[in-house]
């Protein structure tokens, strides 16, 4: 299975110069851990719930909800994102992309021709073709022993 075949290609972007409360409220509706950042339409990075974590001082600092939007509205994406981003090949086995992810202990896998975001995968993504796989050798009967 190549990574075209199991990856999102409806991914939601954030722009560099965005803010982290944009980037938060959607992360939280959406119930998304990652979000590629793109500058004129070129992946430039990659902003998890992990760095927004880090980000929010609001647990450190016991700031109220209001208090915690309006410091995260004043930090762009730019300033927490990472910006060191492991991608992949569409053409690239998800074998390939789970040992990626894996190796990197990281979550997810933007997918990219050049500089050019095409997609998403996740090992949530690859968790799920998994279970199809164990589901799909479940059902085979078992071999007979002579």
């Amino acid at each position: 299975m190549l990574v075209r075949d199991l990856m999102h290609t409806e991914v939601v972007t954030l722009e560099a110069s965005d803010h982290l409360d944009l980037a938060d409220n959607i992360m939280r509706l959406g119930r998304i851990r990652h979000m590629p950042v793109v500058v004129h339409g070129r992946l430039v990075g990659i902003l998890s719930q992990r760095d927004l974590f880090r980000a929010a001082i609001s647990t450190v600092l016991q700031l109220r909800p209001t208090a915690e939007r309006e410091w995260l509205a004043k930090i762009p994406v730019s300033e927490v994102m990472s910006s060191h981003v492991v991608s992949i090949s569409p053409d690239a086995t998800v074998r390939q992309a789970v040992q990626i992810m894996l190796d990197k202990k990281i979550g997810c896998l933007p997918v990219t021709e050049g500089e050019k975001l095409l997609g998403l995968i996740s090992e949530s993504d690859c968790t799920r073709y998994l279970a199809r796989l164990l589901d799909d050798l479940d059902s085979q009967p078992a071999p007979s022993r002579k």
